[in-house]
């Protein structure tokens, strides 16, 4: 499975790449993030210039795709040029906002029916576009799911990871980057963060 990590101008690092760090210690199973971006190169709310691996249009046939969030998501979904060439498909992707990301969700239309996790500054921005926001880390529904704070990155990651791979895997990655003498609880905590925010309205 191919998990598109979008990744916009002003990105905040921590919610791209702990993400496709995270999933791709799961590549020899067949899951790989590629950081996807809207022009060659990008650079980050501190400064940080990355050229993307994939171009924006590769989340058509990504099996997986997490919008990103930055300091410019205000201006990315009022850029209708660029939220064109999302085209995305719930039913038959994964599709992950994290924070701000979920200002794109809401543009796109997949936050229509569901509530979402964003972060402090962006909540009153979700909330303008009628989307209800949690107090809570993570939430899904089927296959679309919110995080909400830049650690929660890890979460986003451990759904994508426990839908393709199932727990084991999930438990596998999360305890090898988890710090030393944290190990069960880094794990734990993950997993019931998920679980949690899958079953919420249930």
């Amino acid at each position: 499975m191919q998990v598109a990590v979008v990744t916009f101008d002003g990105f905040n690092e921590l919610d791209s790449f702990i993400a496709s760090a995270l999933i791709n210690r799961c590549r020899k199973d067949g899951l790989e993030a590629f950081i996807t971006t809207p022009t060659r190169v990008v650079t980050s709310m501190n400064g940080v210039e990355v050229t993307g691996q994939r171009p924006l249009e590769f989340v058509t046939e990504a099996d997986v795709v997490l919008v990103g969030s930055g300091v410019k998501a205000r201006q990315v979904v009022a850029d209708d040029s660029l939220v064109s060439r999302l085209s995305l498909d719930p039913a038959r992707q994964l599709i992950g906002a994290q924070c701000s990301g979920a200002l794109v969700l809401a543009r796109l239309g997949l936050l229509d029916a569901m509530p979402a996790c964003t972060d402090v500054k962006s909540r009153p921005f979700v909330e303008a576009r009628g989307v209800t926001v949690l107090d809570a880390p993570f939430h899904a529904e089927g296959n679309v799911a919110t995080a909400g704070g830049c650690l929660a990155s890890q979460y986003l990651a451990t759904w994508v990871i426990t839908r393709a791979l199932g727990d084991d895997a999930a438990r596998g990655v999360l305890d090898y980057v988890a710090p030393v003498g944290e190990n069960q609880e880094t794990v734990e905590r993950a997993l019931r963060a998920v679980r949690a925010g899958e079953a919420a309205l249930r």
